[in-house]
């Protein structure tokens, strides 16, 4: 490796670490597994995603019958991600609308 990627590979270091969270746009393809399609660039499995509890389908059982009081996420949704520093894991922070 040459002195000049070893200073660019430096540089880039020290920018990421410099920006610990980026925001970024994705849309549900799958749900069940969970899959991302962030920016039209690549997608994301369940394993890279942290989903925050207003995401998730929440039920109750009113005179018997199941009433949904939040939907979980469904294909095609668009959603703000937030990438954790260094780009392994990416919180699914909320629906856009």
């Amino acid at each position: 490796m040459s002195l000049a990627n070893l200073i660019r590979q430096a540089s880039m270091g020290a920018f990421e670490a410099s920006n610990p969270v980026m925001v970024m746009f994705g849309t549900i393809t799958k749900t069940n597994p969970l899959e991302v399609n962030v920016e039209q660039r690549f997608t994301l499995s369940r394993d890279f995603l942290i989903l925050t509890e207003r995401l998730t389908e929440y039920k109750v059982k009113v005179n018997g019958q199941d009433v949904v009081i939040r939907r979980g996420l469904q294909v095609g949704d668009k959603v703000l991600l937030l990438r954790i520093q260094g780009g392994r894991q990416y919180v699914v922070w909320d629906r856009v609308v």
